[in-house]
Order: C-alpha cells, then structure tokens, then sequence
C-alpha cells in the first residue's frame, strides 16, 4: 500500500515525463506490480487488439474455480500441491494471482442491534486475569443488560462452586434477580448440546429453581449476543485491573467494590450517554427485577472422601489433618470459599480454613497431640516389653516402685534411654546389682551404669539431641543386626589369607 502522494509522483513520471515502468519502480524503490497498479495498467489492455497471453495454468482454471466455491478459505499454497499432483509445473506466484481474483469473497454479516427490557436479561461469564502464585487468577462477571451494572469476583479457581458463588453475590448486590442469564456456552452452565435440545447443568437448575431465573445459552457462533459482559470484562482489564497492586484475592475483591462505587456506577449508561449513568440506570431497573428468596441458596461443595494411613485427607493439591480414629474411615468434605471441614456423618470433626496454595499440610495441633499421645501409651508397654528383653530383673524393680507409690512411667522412661545409652548387657548387669541393693529406681542403676563404666575406663555415652516435634523427639526406630556384615568381613578375609597360600 503506497500513499497517495506516491501515486500521485509515479503517475507524472509515466503520464508527463513518460518514464518507463522499471524506471520509475527502481527510482522510488516501489516494486513493479505497484507501479503498474497506480498508472491502472490494465486500462491499455482494454481495447480491441489486446488479446490475453496463454497460460499453464489455463487448462486448471475450471478445477481451481469448482475447488474454491467449494472451499472458499483454501490457502493457495494447498491449491498448488492438488495441481502439481494432476501435471501442473507452472509457478506458485501466478497460481496465487489467479486465486485472488477466483476466491469467493463472503459477504459482511449485518448485526441487528440488540435491545433488552429492564430487569429482562443479565449476561455472565467467566474471565482469565493470568496467575497469582500457583494458581490462575480468574473473575466471575455479571452484568444487567439494560443498566449494565456489574458484579464481579476474582477466584482462583473455575469451579462449579465458585461459578455459584458468583451467582449468589452478584444477585445479594443487585437486591434481585434479572429474568433471565444469558450464558456462553461454557460446562459450568451446558453440559451438552445438540442443535435446539440443551442439557444443562443440574446443580445451575438447582440455583435456577431457587432464584426463579431463566438459563439462556447464547446461539452457537454468535458471540455478538453476550457482547455486554465481553466488553465489560474488557473494562476490567483496561481500566480496573491493569498495572494495579493487591496483596490476595480478598484485597482485591475489596478494590473492584470501591472501584466500582467510584468508577464504573458513575460512568454514562451505554447507548444513553447524555442522558443518565450506570448508577442512575440500575436504580431505574431495580423496580423491575425479581424479589430475592428468603435465604441464599447453598453453595458448597459437598464430597465423600478417605483418608490414607496418615491421618490427612486431600482435596484440592493441599492436605488437611483428621482426627486419627478416622484414618481410612470414610466422611463427608464440605468445602467454602473460606473453609474446609471434615463430617462424621452429622458431627463435625474437623474445621480449617482453606489454603490456596499448593502443596501444603493443613493441621490441627490437637489431632497431632491426640496421635502422639495414642503412640506414646502404646510405646509405653512396648517400652516395658523392650526393657523385659533386655533385663528380667526389671520387673521385679517395678513391683517394688509400685509397692511404694512412685511413677513407673518416668522411671521406665529413664531406663529406656539408659538401654540406648548403654546397651542391653550393661543395663541387665546394672538391674540386677540395683535389685540385690534393693536399691530401687532408674537413679540407682544410673549410678550402677556409672560406676562400672568408670572401672571399664570407657568413655561417656554422648546423648543425641532431638528437636522438640513429638514425632521426631518419640520416634523409634529398631537397630539392624550387625553380625551378619560382621561375617562378611570374616569370609573375606579368610579369602584373602587362603588366596595367599595358594601355588603360583
């Protein structure tokens, strides 16, 4: 495309100076076809002695021409491959020139301008706002067709859940509810569809039947029809949305209701800009929408699910604890916008607030104590069978400290960790001189430990340090038997010493 005085300069060089058409294209760096379009060449070939020059591609022209009324927006490159396979060897250039002339052109569809009764229809649809840490960032938008009045809010998620949601605020904002919601043809609101016979989603006609509203599909390739939520979620982009700082989604669900208040409601009413704004509009409108019911309807999700062998269930990439008795039980997940809690049949079991991001552990520090607590009884009488392995006499040690009244929890935990210290033939040995001391108590055989220790010449037992998470600090873990490595050592060596005394 040249300017015009471009055309203007190449037609007096050709017209007045008589340039010639190389001339004047390489003199302005235009290419030749451009020269020759501007002098409108093909004037001259107009006239009564001018006869067409052949063609190689004149025995095609009737395949080519069948080819595009019946394929219309078939790429020329595409042409050339079908005619090369039938003989053609002319070029791919003058096969284009050809097809721009043949192509089809389609008509311009007109559009009737769309006009809505107040309180008659809304249009809601979902819009993407790219991401916001691990999760995407999208916005649930409806707006009131006549008064364009918005309602908007920013989620995370897509889910059927939030898609409600939306419905239920934006309806809480209006103080009503529009006759109909025009809707494109996303799952959350059509399921399927076959021409005319729509199926929709059975829990958006559950929310239907509580608000008495009509579900309206938009017409299949007729995205002119929901043009009003299309361009308000544009608006939000440009206007509300771009270059703006939040700190969560909560903020800035709180900004979009200054926003709107401040910008949006003020702004002239599409179609009526001289005469009233958004906020003037939906005013007017509000007498003509229906009544709101007498509580919202319900919007969360409700889900069976399992733990595994930990006490956490999953839902959505996090983890959330449950009492431990649960563990592999099934029970009930009802999940918010703000919370997760977990149902044993009808009693309440659990309750968190719900994590957006991904991958982390979501727990109740008293379902962990209460676990812990279970493990450290149960580790209890394993602890006295491990002492009972190791030193017999112990037994007898704890029928006298219950004789006298003492705590033979605090004592056996003593003597378990002087087992690690120490090993099971030291604290046997310790045990039994304590018993024959009648010297009662974990104190005495610490005391005994120590003495022979000292007659031994070996060096304290360092003690391990462990953190104070109970998990960590109460695990036990049994020790592997070390003979068998022991063995390996003594076969390999006599390997060694037999392959010595063997002949050269």
């Amino acid at each position: 495309m040249i300017s015009p005085e471009q055309r203007a300069e190449i037609r007096r060089l050709f017209y007045a100076e008589h340039w010639k058409v190389g001339t004047i294209a390489s003199s302005l760096g235009v290419h030749r076809d451009t020269v020759m379009h501007a002098i409108e060449a093909e004037r001259f070939l107009s006239g009564g002695n001018a006869r067409p020059r052949a063609s190689k591609l004149d025995p095609y022209l009737p395949f080519v021409r069948e080819t595009l009324e019946q394929y219309p927006r078939l790429r020329a490159t595409r042409l050339y491959q079908m005619l090369t396979d039938r003989g053609y060897d002319g070029s791919v250039v003058q096969l284009r020139r050809v097809v721009r002339s043949l192509r089809p052109t389609r008509a311009a569809e007109a559009y009737l301008r769309l006009r809505v009764l107040p309180g008659e229809q809304a249009q809601a649809d979902w819009g993407s706002f790219g991401k916001l840490g691990n999760r995407r960032l999208s916005c649930f938008v409806m707006v009131l067709s006549w008064s364009r009045a918005i309602h908007a809010r920013f989620s995370l998620d897509q889910s059927m859940e939030s898609f409600l949601r939306g419905h239920v605020e934006a309806f809480e904002y209006f103080g009503a509810v529009p006759r109909a919601v025009l809707y494109d043809n996303l799952k959350s609101a059509v399921l399927d569809r076959r021409g005319q016979a729509i199926r929709f989603h059975p829990r958006l006609l559950e929310l239907c039947g509580h608000y008495h509203f009509a579900p309206r599909p938009v017409s299949p390739a007729r995205g002119n029809e929901k043009g009003r939520v299309e361009r308000q979620i544009q608006y939000l982009r440009t206007s509300f949305f771009a270059a703006r700082e939040f700190e969560d989604v909560c903020d800035l669900n709180e900004q979009f209701s200054d926003w709107r208040e401040r910008v949006a409601h003020p702004r002239p009413q599409p179609g009526h800009r001289h005469e009233r704004t958004v906020a003037e509009a939906f005013e007017h409108e509000r007498s003509y929408l229906l009544s709101l019911p007498e509580h919202p309807h319900e919007t969360d999700l409700v889900k069976p699910v399992r733990s595994g062998k930990t006490p956490y269930v999953r839902f959505d990439k996090n983890l959330y604890s449950i009492p431990y008795k649960l563990v592999r039980k099934p029970v009930t997940l009802v999940a918010s916008h703000e919370q997760v809690r977990i149902l044993d049949g009808q009693r309440e079991v659990a309750r968190h607030g719900r994590s957006w991001d991904v991958g982390q552990v979501i727990e109740d520090p008293a379902h962990v104590e209460a676990l812990v607590q279970a493990k450290a009884n149960a580790r209890q009488s394993k602890g006295r069978d491990r002492l009972r392995d190791a030193a017999p006499q112990t037994d007898v040690m704890f029928d006298a400290l219950a004789l006298r009244g003492e705590n033979i929890g605090s004592h056996a935990a003593r003597l378990l960790r002087l087992l690690d210290e120490y090993g099971a033939q030291e604290l046997n040995a310790a045990v039994q001189t304590a018993v024959e001391r009648e010297a009662w108590g974990s104190g005495s055989v610490a005391h005994v430990l120590e003495q022979r220790r000292r007659e031994q010449g070996l060096p304290p037992p360092i003690r391990v340090e462990l953190p104070d998470d109970p998990r960590v600090r109460d695990l036990h873990i049994t020790p592997h038997n070390l003979e068998e490595y022991d063995e390996l050592g003594n076969d390999a060596e006599e390997e060694q010493s037999g392959s010595d005394t063997d002949p050269k």
